[in-house]
């Protein structure tokens, strides 16, 4: 079976997602006896669980880590959901993301206490929020992730080891023979085999171990052509990761956490970018995304708050009270998944291992820092500062730090492949002088071996 043949498996993932209970997927090491499966998948995020059932379903064995005690990803142990364009309610998603999405609207109106207009309403967003057409908790997407597998766990077709990393690769000429892993909390170590292995995981962490040519940060107009490109490659130069955390909010209580051992840095820390960022990192103003000028916005945690700004409070909220019969006058579950809070200070890979930890160190610091300040000092339209009702919800995170369970990570390893699409392919500027068309008329490249589907800023 050649590559091409295995992509052709396909199939449609996640459909007929039922009300499966959530079943657990617990690892299980054989003495360091090697498993084998027609594929292996390192990393059980999105891909990692889509590339899974996809295979599955099309009648082939597969074997699943992840370094969490959750499959999942950004949805689930990172705690952030999904960040969409404009039209994916109408196109622009595969069968089975819909088909996910779908599943998620339908736990929500069969468990939750919901209004009749909000349980018949076929876009139904459960944390009516300002990033996304679905906010949802993080631990509904675990549940319907596993619930979509459990059929495949049953019969053995899906084995998943929890908790587990990679450590090592045999290679020869090329070719991956297999790669071993490790509990991270037994230690045992176990050898997996198969035809084909895919690097799922969220920093691209088989790339290195299987001497796999990448990339990092932004390469060169030199290395692509690409007219925006920077004249000097920055490898560096990697998205900042974020450690999200979940908080409610209890009017007259007080849930203030103690004050972090770095507050003082963290307060009073700006970043040094270029443009300049508009002040303190810990501040309601920001540099918009768009246009790099300074912004402000408010937050207001309490029910049914009327703010002159847009309300960061709603803009990752993942649970909307007013939705739910008998939720007036309760706050809902706010994600915190903000400029503010991302680290700035180091990159999580291709470090040492101790930079690596001091740097996940310091992305849990930042955002303690963060809720430290939000509790104590920040402003509010009212002319008050702080708010202290707000509580850490590590529960939502199924974590007892309160954060979530691995940092949002926004940019990986890339494969040098042997083709790469670039700008000259896809971006306005660059097909209009290609094509010599207009703006309207232009349309990107076209490749008749493979499909993609983006829309970004």
């Amino acid at each position: 079976m050649n590559r091409r043949d295995l992509f052709k498996l396909g199939g449609t993932l996640l459909t007929g997602l039922g009300s499966y209970p959530a079943r657990s997927v617990l690892p299980y090491y054989l003495n360091g006896h090697a498993k084998d499966a027609h594929v292996v998948i390192i990393g059980g995020g999105v891909g990692g669980c889509a590339a899974a059932l996809a295979i599955a379903r099309s009648g082939y064995n597969v074997i699943l880590t992840e370094e969490t005690n959750w499959i999942g990803g950004q949805l689930t142990q990172q705690a952030v959901p999904p960040d969409e364009h404009p039209w994916i309610e109408q196109f622009g998603a595969t069968r089975s993301y819909r088909s996910y999405r779908h599943a998620v609207r339908a736990y929500y109106k069969k468990w939750y206490p919901l209004k009749a207009e909000h349980a018949s309403d076929e876009h139904l967003n459960p944390g009516a929020c300002g990033v996304s057409y679905l906010c949802h908790e993080p631990l509904v997407a675990h549940q319907i992730l596993t619930a979509s597998m459990a059929p495949y766990l049953s019969s053995g077709r899906i084995q998943v080891f929890l908790d587990t990393i990679p450590i090592r690769a045999i290679v020869s000429n090329d070719t991956v023979q297999s790669v071993h892993v490790r509990h991270v909390l037994s230690g045992e170590e176990l050898e997996l085999t198969g035809l084909y292995f895919l690097d799922a995981t969220e920093n691209g962490d088989l790339l290195p171990i299987t001497n796999t040519e990448y990339v990092t940060g932004a390469e060169s107009r030199l290395d692509t052509g690409e007219p925006h490109a920077p004249e000097v490659a920055g490898p560096e130069n990697i998205q900042a990761p974020t450690w999200c955390f979940a908080i409610d909010y209890r009017e007259g209580e007080d849930h203030t956490i103690p004050r972090p051992a770095n507050y003082d840095f963290w307060r009073d820390y700006v970043p040094p970018l270029t443009p300049a960022w508009p002040g303190k990192l810990l501040s309601l103003t920001y540099s918009n995304p768009i246009t790099l000028e300074p912004r402000t916005l408010s937050f207001d945690p309490r029910p049914n708050a009327q703010t002159p700004f847009f309300n960061l409070w709603t803009y990752r909220r993942l649970i909307a009270p007013s939705q739910l019969i008998g939720g007036e006058g309760n706050s809902g579950i706010s994600l915190i998944n903000w400029p503010q809070n991302d680290y700035l200070l180091g990159n999580l890979y291709d470090v040492s291992p101790e930079d690596k930890k001091n740097h996940e160190r310091g992305a849990m610091e930042v955002s303690y820092a963060l809720l430290y300040w939000l509790q104590t000092e920040a402003p509010r339209d009212d002319g008050k500062a702080g708010w202290p009702g707000l509580r850490l919800r590590g529960d939502v995170c199924g974590t007892t730090h309160g954060l979530a369970k691995r940092p949002y990570v926004r940019e990986s390893r890339r494969i040098k492949a042997l083709f790469t699409v670039k700008e000259q392919h896809v971006g306005l500027e660059a097909r209009m002088e290609e094509t010599n068309r207009s703006a309207t008329e232009v349309t990107a490249a076209s490749f008749a071996d493979s499909v993609g589907i983006g829309s970004y800023r």
